[in-house]
C-alpha cells in the first residue's frame, strides 16, 4: 500500500527561526516533504526550498510530510556529523504537540512498544515484540474533554511514525491522520502533530541550544 493522499504541497514561505554559518533551523508546514519522494511530483519539498536560500544546507533528520514544526539542517559536513552524531546518541531532546482522539488516561506514561514496517501496507508502520526495534515515548496530558485530548509526545528514540502508532496502540489516534485515523478522527484538515521544540548542542561551540515554535492547532 502506497500513500494514496495526493500531493499538494502549501506555498508558504520559509519560516526561518535561527541561522548562522553552521546551522538553520526552519518550521516546517505540514503537507510538505521533508526531502523530494520518487517522482518528478514529489520534488518539491522543504530542503529544495531551503537550499534556494541556502545553497550548501544539509539534511541532519527528517519529519514526517504530514507533521509541521522543527527542524535542523547544517552548514557544513563538519555540523552535519556533529549534529547527526547527536540524533544517534539520543542526546537531542524533541518535543511535540498533538490532538489524539478521546481522554487519555492516565494523564501522563509511557509506551514502550517495538516498531517495525508493516510490508504489505507500507509505508504504515506496525507494533511487532519479535523484529520490532526500541521504541520509546513518554506522553503529559495538557487539555481533555471527553472527545479529544491535547498531549505532549516525547519521543525517546526516532522510530518512522513512532508518534502516529504509539497512540494509535493505547487507543487514542493523533487526530487527522491520513494514514492510522479513521471515521470521526480523520475528518480533520492536517495531522494534528507538531514538533514544539528541539534541543541540541551546536556543533561548534558545543553551546545547548533550544528552539520553539507553537503548534498552529
Amino acid at each position: 500500500m502506497a500513500d494514496i493522499t495526493p500531493y499538494n504541497p502549501p506555498s508558504d514561505p520559509l519560516d526561518i527561526l535561527h541561522e548562522d554559518s553552521d546551522i538553520i533551523v526552519v518550521n516546517k508546514p505540514a503537507g510538505l516533504l521533508s526531502v523530494p519522494g520518487r517522482g518528478e511530483h514529489l520534488a518539491d519539498c522543504l530542503i529544495s526550498r531551503v537550499q534556494v536560500a541556502f545553497p550548501q544546507a544539509l539534511l541532519v533528520h527528517r519529519l514526517d510530510r504530514d507533521t509541521s514544526g522543527i527542524i535542523v539542517f547544517a552548514q557544513t559536513s563538519h555540523a552535519q556529523r556533529s549534529l547527526s552524531m547527536q540524533f544517534e546518541k539520543r542526546t537531542t531532546k524533541k518535543s511535540y504537540i498533538a490532538r489524539v482522539s478521546g481522554k487519555l488516561e492516565p494523564k501522563t506514561g509511557t509506551v514502550d512498544l517495538p516498531l517495525i514496517v508493516d510490508w504489505p501496507n507500507r509505508p504504515l508502520q506496525k507494533v511487532c515484540h519479535e523484529t520490532g526495534k526500541v521504541a520509546i515515548t513518554d506522553w503529559r496530558v495538557l487539555k481533555q474533554s471527553e472527545e479529544e485530548s491535547r498531549v505532549r509526545l516525547t519521543p525517546k528514540t526516532g522510530r518512522s511514525h513512532q508518534l502516529r502508532v504509539h497512540m494509535l496502540a493505547l487507543g487514542h489516534v493523533i487526530l487527522g491522520d491520513p494514514l492510522y485515523a479513521t471515521g470521526k478522527a480523520l475528518a480533520h484538515p492536517r495531522l494534528m502533530l507538531h514538533s514544539e521544540e528541539l534541543r541540541i548542542n551546536h556543533p561548534e561551540s558545543g553551546k545547548g541550544m533550544s528552539f520553539r515554535a507553537k503548534a498552529n492547532f
